[in-house]
C-alpha cells in the first residue's frame, strides 16, 4: 500500500456542514475522519457538542477522555499525530475536520508553547491581580514575550497568566514541529452570517428537543459539577447553569445559548480567515460541493 503523506483539513465555522462533507470526501477518496473539536473529546457530552452517528466512515478522537479532565491542545497533537500517521501508513487518506483552529494550527504549523503544561498552582495564584500587576510580573520574566504581545492580549488577564506560565517553565519542546511532513490542503466553508445564524438557531433548537437539558441532567447526578469538570467552560453547556439553579426560564437559555455559538461563529472566522492558504467555498452557492470535489481530486490524484 502505497503512502501518498497527504492531509485535508475541513474547517470553517460551526453549524456549516463540516462533517457532512468529510464523510462524503472519505467515502469518494478512501478516507478517515479526523475530528479537530475541543469539545467533541467529553464522555457523555454528545448532543451539545453535536456528535452525529456516522456509518461508514472511521472518525478518530471522540470520546477520549472524561467530564472532569481538562483536555488541552498538547493532548490533541499527541493523540492526532498516532492517529495521523497511522491512516497514511494504511494508504488511506486522512481529513482533519473541526472548527478549532488552535488544533488545526497546532497540527499543521506547530505552535511554541505546547510543550508547557498548565501550571494550576501559578494560576490560582494569580487570579486576583490586577491587569497592571500581571503586566508588571509579565515584564519581569519576559520583557521580549511583554513586547510580542498586541494591546488586546495585554488587557486580557487569561492570556497574560499564560504568558507569565510560559515565561516562567518555557523549554523549546519537540512537539512544536509538525511530526509528519504532509502535503496539506485546507478547505474552508462559510456563508453570510444571517444564514449562519439562522442555522444555528434551528440546530440549537433540535438539541433541545433531542434532550439537551436531560443529558446535562444526567452528567450532573454522576457527580459533575459546573467547577469541577467541561460543563462550566463548555458551550452548550455552560449557558444551563442559571436554569438547573432556578435563576432562569428554559427559554431565557435557548436564547442565550444561540447569541453565543452566533459570537463563537464569528470568532471562528476571525481566526480562520488569517489562513491564506485556506479555499474557501460558500455553502449557499449552487454546486459548492461539486467544486469542492474538483479541487480535491485535482489534488490529490
Amino acid at each position: 500500500m502505497q503512502e501518498k503523506n497527504k492531509l485535508l483539513i475541513i474547517c470553517g465555522p460551526t453549524a456549516t456542514g463540516k462533517t457532512r462533507l468529510g464523510v462524503d470526501l472519505a467515502k469518494k477518496f478512501n478516507g478517515e475522519i479526523v475530528s479537530a473539536d475541543s469539545r467533541q473529546v467529553y464522555q457523555g457530552m454528545d448532543i451539545g457538542t453535536g456528535k452525529d452517528v456516522v456509518t461508514g466512515v472511521k472518525i478518530w478522537l471522540l470520546d477520549l477522555v472524561k467530564p472532569d479532565y481538562r483536555f488541552n491542545v498538547a493532548d490533541f497533537k499527541k493523540q492526532a499525530d498516532v492517529v495521523l500517521a497511522d491512516i497514511c501508513k494504511r494508504g488511506k487518506l486522512p481529513i482533519v475536520v473541526g472548527g478549532t483552529g488552535f488544533y488545526i494550527k497546532a497540527l499543521t504549523e506547530g505552535i511554541e508553547s505546547i510543550g508547557v503544561k498548565p501550571d494550576w498552582e501559578l494560576r490560582n495564584k494569580l487570579q486576583g491581580c490586577k491587569i497592571s500587576e500581571l503586566q508588571r510580573i509579565l515584564e519581569d520574566y519576559s520583557p521580549e514575550r511583554s513586547q510580542k504581545m498586541n494591546e488586546s492580549d495585554k488587557q486580557n488577564p487569561r492570556r497574560l497568566i499564560r504568558a507569565i506560565e510560559i515565561a516562567r517553565n518555557y523549554q523549546l519542546p519537540i512537539t512544536n514541529r509538525q511530526s509528519l511532513k504532509l502535503d496539506a490542503l485546507f478547505i474552508g466553508l462559510s456563508a453570510p452570517n444571517k444564514i449562519l445564524y439562522q442555522r444555528i438557531d434551528q440546530r440549537v433548537n433540535e438539541r433541545v428537543k433531542n434532550g439537551m437539558a436531560e443529558e446535562i441532567k444526567g452528567l450532573l447526578a454522576k457527580g459533575y459539577t459546573w467547577e469541577n469538570s467541561a460543563l462550566g467552560v463548555t458551550l452548550a453547556y455552560k449557558e444551563w447553569q442559571e436554569y438547573f439553579e432556578g435563576k432562569k426560564t428554559k427559554e431565557e437559555i435557548i436564547q442565550k445559548w444561540q447569541f453565543d455559538e452566533h459570537d463563537y461563529a464569528r470568532r471562528q472566522m476571525t481566526w480562520f480567515k488569517k489562513n491564506k492558504k485556506i479555499n474557501w467555498f460558500e455553502i449557499t452557492k449552487k454546486s459548492w460541493q461539486t467544486e469542492v470535489e474538483k479541487k480535491v481530486e485535482s489534488w490529490y490524484s
